[in-house]
């Protein structure tokens, strides 16, 4: 790799890391948010809602489309995060 290109590649980590930031950020956001719905739920059962998840993915489907951004993406982007909720739900889940 050149030094130019070395030098550019650097840049462009650096705003990669300033976005990561920027993303923890909202990642946090969301958490504070899943404890509150978590919260609302009364049964375990409740922690899965199939068609939610599913308009959520046709959702995000249409935005990124929309906004050009590969639907493949963030498909696995939101299930990734939709499941690890799930997960976190059923782990912080105190009600019978």
């Amino acid at each position: 790799m050149s030094p130019t290109n070395k030098k550019k590649l650097s840049q462009l980590r650096i705003k990669l890391d300033k976005l990561d930031n920027d993303l923890l950020k909202l990642i946090k956001k969301r958490s504070i948010l899943v404890n509150e719905v978590l919260k609302v739920k009364i049964y375990k059962k409740e922690i899965i809602d199939k068609a939610r998840i599913t308009y959520i993915l046709k959702k995000i489907k249409k935005k990124s489309i929309k906004t050009k951004i590969d639907p493949k993406i963030t498909n696995r982007i939101w299930k990734n995060m939709i499941w690890s909720f799930i997960d976190y739900e059923k782990r912080n889940f105190k009600k019978k």
